[in-house]
């Protein structure tokens, strides 16, 4: 534990996610949606160390705690690629900066932080000011949760589960998915920080039967649905691709909805982020009925 000064707040960092799942499994629990990014990568984590897979040694967890020892704040650096930002969820304003400090004082560099505000906005300035730098917006995000499902404009073909032997597409789509997003919110391409899953990660999903491409009339693949298995009860979209050449048919809109309704069938809450910058997706989502539940940004720490 590491004590915050004339704050009763204390930072608590572990490397068992196991560990941090029990010792802020609860306060996750209690608001599962805007939690989702940190149980549903606690939850992976925990899948690929059964499978033998062992995390790298920069990944830690970090719970704040207050002065009666309840949990009040959680967080996360798991990031597969460099900068390796941290990610936060809601904390008091005094625990963001005093983690800003802690980090800088034991020599960890952070370059980058995402999540919720405004703990991001706080640890990050605090970051820049102690580091001499300033810091810089890569985009803001906002966090959607499905209320009553309205079904879109039907178009020909069919959802259909992707395959171990579709891993090669799934990767080469995962991979523009970024880029394509950049672009298409009016930034240079390669802008935001991009981690494409490694590819035992890619047919762990398919496995699972969590990536899902809308086929055409023809039965051709022309857009790529992913969703991550239920965390508390909520099941995280994403990524939502579909290839240049497709886009403006209305196959994201019925692949979403579809998946969106199973989700919603099998008891559970659906929820995803977009990008604020692109207005597309923004309007296709709150026309499926998406509502906003919070805000949240990718910052980075220019020195």
């Amino acid at each position: 534990m590491i004590d915050i000064p004339d704050t009763g707040l204390r930072l608590r960092f572990l490397t068992d996610p196991g560990e941090f799942m029990a010792v802020a499994g609860a306060h996750l629990a209690a608001d599962p949606v805007v939690n989702t990014v940190v149980t549903t990568n606690a939850h992976r984590k925990l899948s690929q160390r059964a499978d033998g897979i062992a995390p790298p040694d920069r990944d830690w967890w970090l719970v704040v705690h207050d002065d009666s020892g309840a949990v009040v704040g959680t967080g996360m650096r798991t990031a597969t690629s460099a900068p390796y930002p941290m990610f936060l969820l809601p904390m008091p304003d005094a625990a963001a900066v005093g983690l800003a400090r802690t980090l800088v004082e034991r020599g960890d560099e952070v370059l980058a932080v995402n999540g919720a505000l405004p703990a991001v906005e706080r640890c990050a300035a605090e970051l820049a000011r102690l580091l001499d730098g300033r810091v810089a917006v890569r985009h803001h995000t906002r966090l959607y949760e499905l209320g009553d499902l309205v079904p879109p404009k039907p178009v020909p073909g069919r959802l259909a589960p992707a395959r171990e032997d579709d891993l090669d597409l799934v990767a080469e789509w995962f991979e523009a998915f970024m880029g394509d997003a950049d672009e298409q919110a009016g930034r240079a391409r390669g802008a935001s920080a991009h981690e494409a899953p490694e590819r035992h990660e890619l047919l762990r999903r398919l496995r699972d039967g969590d990536l899902w491409f809308w086929l055409d009339a023809d039965g051709e693949p022309v857009h790529l649905t992913g969703a991550n298995p239920p965390s508390f009860g909520v099941a995280r979209i994403g990524p939502v691709y579909t290839p240049p050449e497709q886009r403006g048919r209305g196959w994201a809109g019925n692949t979403v909805a579809e998946v969106s309704r199973r989700i919603q069938a099998a008891g559970g809450r659906a929820c995803l982020y977009t990008d604020q910058a692109n207005p597309a997706s923004n309007s296709l989502y709150t026309a499926l009925g998406y509502r906003p539940v919070v805000d949240m940004a990718n910052l980075a720490v220019i020195r």
